[in-house]
């Protein structure tokens, strides 16, 4: 049954085919506002570690990575593999493309942990890559935060690194299977951002991937408000004048 409904001059009098498509519309918007504050409460709960890990730095020793909170500050020992080093492609820096310097560390008890030293640029040619290589092969401490390789949002643009002797090999978003069979032995399931402060390293403005907390509130308020304006919209256009 329609409803009508008298307001002095006007009649309220929504369609049926108006009223499903400002609810559905409605929402939709809800929903996308619910999303985007749960990826906001997400961002913030990794803030909040990322600033709880600069607290100390604790002294590894034996123990993996993966034993380690993500981007917590740690120190470990060990040689640098410089031989048998990756090339991290689609690496954006300040509008720039290049690369991130992935450098297997073996360390005194024989696991193997992969160092980024940091951000590169693009020579400009893909058959001249950069210089990376590293003139100590002695035993190093080194300290950094606790990382996970990069991943994309998507399956698309990624390429594991290339058979065959040619180092250092250039890869796009691999998993961490993959750079072990290229080395021949595995790798720990984490990576260590080497500290900006460290030698041997090259561009490190290591922050958190995503957007802040407050962007994604933010976006979630705007999709609510949407919403009401989807309803402010059907009832201003349910409003019809009565002839006089």
């Amino acid at each position: 049954m329609a409803v009508r409904l008298r307001l002095g001059r006007r009649v309220f009098a929504p369609s049926a085919a108006l009223t499903a498509l400002m609810f559905l519309l409605a929402v939709v918007f809800v929903l996308l506002g619910r999303w985007q504050w749960r990826v906001g409460n997400a961002s913030q709960v990794q803030f909040q570690r990322y600033q709880r890990g600069a607290d100390r730095v604790v002294a590894l020793g034996w123990a993996p990575l993966t034993q380690m909170p993500l981007y917590q500050r740690v120190s470990l020992t060990g040689r640098y593999d410089a031989a048998h080093q990756f090339l991290l492609d689609n690496s954006i820096h300040a509008g720039r493309d290049g690369y991130q310097v992935l450098t297997p560390l073996r360390r005194p008890h024989g696991d193997t942990v992969l160092i980024d030293r940091g951000w590169v640029p693009f020579t400009g040619n893909r058959a001249r890559l950069p210089d990376v290589s590293l003139k100590s092969a002695g035993p190093v401490s080194v300290s950094g935060r606790v990382g996970r390789l990069p991943s994309p949002g998507l399956s698309f643009g990624r390429a594991p690194p290339p058979r065959g002797d040619q180092w250092p090999k250039v890869t796009s978003f691999p998993t961490v299977a993959e750079l072990s069979a290229a080395l021949g032995r595995p790798v720990d399931g984490r990576i260590l951002l080497l500290a900006p402060t460290e030698p041997n390293g090259y561009v490190r403005a290591w922050h958190l991937p995503g957007m802040p907390a407050l962007e994604n509130w933010g976006y979630a308020v705007q999709w609510w408000t949407f919403a009401a304006a989807a309803l402010v919209i059907w009832g201003v256009l349910s409003l019809k004048r009565v002839p006089a």
